[in-house]
């Protein structure tokens, strides 16, 4: 049964897991009938527990509940929809510190982050509950007499949402606390090496809705691999799939849901550039830092470097170092790998050409690429020479280089900071990228608009039938 019986792990019953769990959430009961897994410890790679998956029946049971479940949950009001996410924003609260522990545990970033993590689904429900009380539309003048033409939204009835092992749950939070208070059912998938995260966090929801009399397929949730997310990304009842992953996999996602889709952090800095009257002295600077970083246990206090999230990921990094290397790279610090049990890897900066195919590629490892420019304008132009479009950043004092930067002649991506990281976005804000990051959004702003259909209703209130256009037949 693994290292459940670690000391270390016994928080781990405080979210209701054990030494083998039951890994999908259908018709408010916990089963699973897919193979047995191990989830590991990235710092180590030694066995946490051990979840049963998902098998298709699970899928077809789960769905058809669902399904049901959506006809009474869209007849609920908006308002007392955000009631329920308040109190599983509550619920969350309770148990903030054993959740982001568990996240730094099985994904493997360091503690601060995990706990962020979890709060940043907190702040989610907050959002919603408020978000619950405003879904308007609107009265749009009629041009025949004795007509009112009304914009009215509502329901799609199920929401997939397909997450990643780098935000085991707080992707879920922007798409779910949204999706609910908006009237839909939920479908989750959540990532194949993070499925304690999955449970724990299902095991919170499914303890709101049974508290309130709720059905429980009102949110089902699937550990599993490929076979569930292409059911999902497959399924007709599911109207609308967000996934979130790496760029190769969206794009097969978008093509089984016709079009419509929404990678550790997936909005790292990855590419530095620098001005070339500043070029030495701040990768000199940046230098002296990195070897600062400290390297280690997640979960101890003053990691900032935790361990890659696999095996597989390490020997990633291990061929992206290779790959460098073959395209002329300079590695200024870092570039190997820390020998261990577990997936540690350096921290990594290399100087290289913006036109290195490697660049324009997603490694998923601590390697920064830093390139010398001398116009804003070749910036701006090797910025928007890679198919990803996620976050971007400027860092600059003069007016008329920030209004350019987040103008049409600018950055193209979906996230334009200036003066900040390009991480660490606020829920607030519509959340999601261009070109080959996506097209939809989460979170804020009006992103709850993409988890209802529009209609535009025309009331007839006269004695007579007026055409629009003037026209008369006759």
């Amino acid at each position: 049964m693994g290292g459940f019986g670690r000391k270390a792990y016994e928080f781990l019953s405080e979210l209701g897991l054990g030494a083998r769990n039951p890994g999908c959430y259908v018709n408010g009961a916990w089963t699973g009938g897919g193979p047995v897994v191990a989830s590991l410890n990235p710092a180590d790679n030694q066995v946490i527990a051990e979840v049963m998956e998902a098998s298709i029946q699970d899928y077809e049971e789960g769905l058809r509940a669902c399904a049901e479940a959506a006809k009474i949950w869209m007849q609920v009001p908006a308002p007392k929809r955000g009631e329920i996410v308040r109190q599983i924003g509550e619920a969350l609260r309770a148990k903030l510190q054993y959740l982001g522990r568990l996240v730094s545990l099985e994904m493997g970033k360091i503690l601060p982050e995990g706990i962020g993590e979890v709060q940043e689904i907190i702040d989610m429900c907050d959002y919603a509950v408020g978000l619950s009380r405003q879904l308007n539309g609107s009265v749009i003048p009629s041009e025949r007499p004795n007509h009112m033409m009304l914009e009215v939204w509502n329901p799609l009835g199920i929401v997939g949402v397909i997450t990643a092992f780098n935000f085991p749950c707080a992707v879920l939070g922007w798409n779910a606390c949204i999706a609910l208070v908006c009237g839909n059912c939920v479908v989750w998938k959540g990532a194949p090496t993070t499925p304690l995260v999955t449970i724990a966090m299902t095991e919170i929801v499914a303890g709101v809705l049974e508290k309130n009399n709720l059905p429980g397929a009102i949110f089902t949730s699937f550990c599993g691999g490929a076979e569930i997310g292409q059911a999902i990304a497959c399924d007709t009842r599911i109207p609308l799939v967000s996934f979130t992953g790496s760029s190769k996999v969206g794009m097969m996602v978008q093509q089984n849901v016709n079009r419509r889709f929404a990678g550790q952090r997936c909005t790292t800095c990855r590419r530095l550039l620098l001005h070339e009257s500043i070029y030495h002295t701040v990768l000199d600077q940046l230098v002296e830092v990195y070897k600062q970083v400290k390297i280690g246990d997640p979960l101890e206090k003053g990691t900032l470097l935790g361990p890659l999230h696999t095996p597989t990921s390490k020997e990633n990094f291990v061929k992206g170092i290779q790959a460098i290397k073959e395209q002329g790279g300079k590695f200024l610090f870092g570039g190997s790998v820390v020998e261990s049990e577990g997936n540690f890897v350096q921290p990594t900066i290399v100087e290289i050409s913006s036109n290195a195919p490697v660049v324009k590629e997603e490694l998923f490892g601590p390697v920064l690429y830093v390139m010398k420019f001398q116009t804003l304008n070749e910036a701006i132009e090797i910025n928007n020479s890679v198919p990803q479009g996620l976050s971007s950043s400027i860092f600059t004092r003069r007016p008329e280089v920030i209004f350019k930067w987040i103008g049409p002649h600018g950055s193209d991506c979906g996230i334009i900071n200036v003066n900040i990281p390009t991480n660490g976005a606020e829920i607030g804000g519509a959340f999601g990228g261009e070109k080959a990051t996506g097209g939809g959004r989460e979170a804020g702003s009006d992103s709850w608009k993409q988890y209802m259909r529009r209609a535009t209703c025309t009331i007839n209130y006269g004695s007579e039938l007026p055409l629009a256009q003037g026209i008369n037949f006759g």
